[in-house]
């Protein structure tokens, strides 16, 4: 079994994600090696200000990332691209986002809820730190993009507030 942890898997892309944006680079690739039939391949794209990260091959212990968490190709951002519509709530940071407070509770928020400015709409698991979501601005929520559990990148859309 390998001896790495996803923690330093999830710290390594956010660094990543920082040095493009520090040197304004628009594609980032490396490949760590952990051992045998063990490795992590990470692709890091900047697109009009949004950055994405695709991971390949990870290592057999974790889950592959579901497909809406690749990164997009030009093909794949259309006019209907959730990332690019005016009450889109992006994702701050890597991470795993939660969308109640503890597993089995009430979730922060639900389609068509009204939410104010900074109300809690969810939370994201960021190297054991749970990082509050607010709320941008006051609305309602048309449309939940991540489901409970799921990982995030930094830039993923989160939901829609209108």
């Amino acid at each position: 079994m390998s001896k790495h942890s996803p923690d330093a898997d999830v710290a390594f892309i956010s660094a990543l994600a920082e040095l493009l944006n520090k040197n304004d680079l628009t594609e980032l690739s490396v490949k760590r090696e952990y051992g045998d039939d063990d490795s992590l391949e990470v692709k890091v794209v900047k697109k009009a200000n949004i950055v994405t990260t695709h991971v390949a091959a990870p290592a057999p212990a974790y889950a592959p990332l579901p497909a809406p968490m690749q990164a997009t190709t030009a093909a794949a951002v259309a006019s209907d691209d959730p990332a690019q519509h005016p009450g889109a709530v992006t994702s701050p940071m890597v991470g795993t986002c939660y969308l109640a407070a503890e597993p089995g509770a009430t979730p922060f928020i639900t389609i068509g809820a009204t939410v104010a400015e900074g109300q809690t709409v969810l939370i994201i698991e960021a190297m054991k730190t749970m990082n509050h979501i607010p709320a941008p601005r006051a609305g309602v929520v048309k449309r939940i993009l991540v489901d409970d559990g799921t990982p995030v990148e930094f830039g993923a859309p989160l939901m829609i507030i209108e």
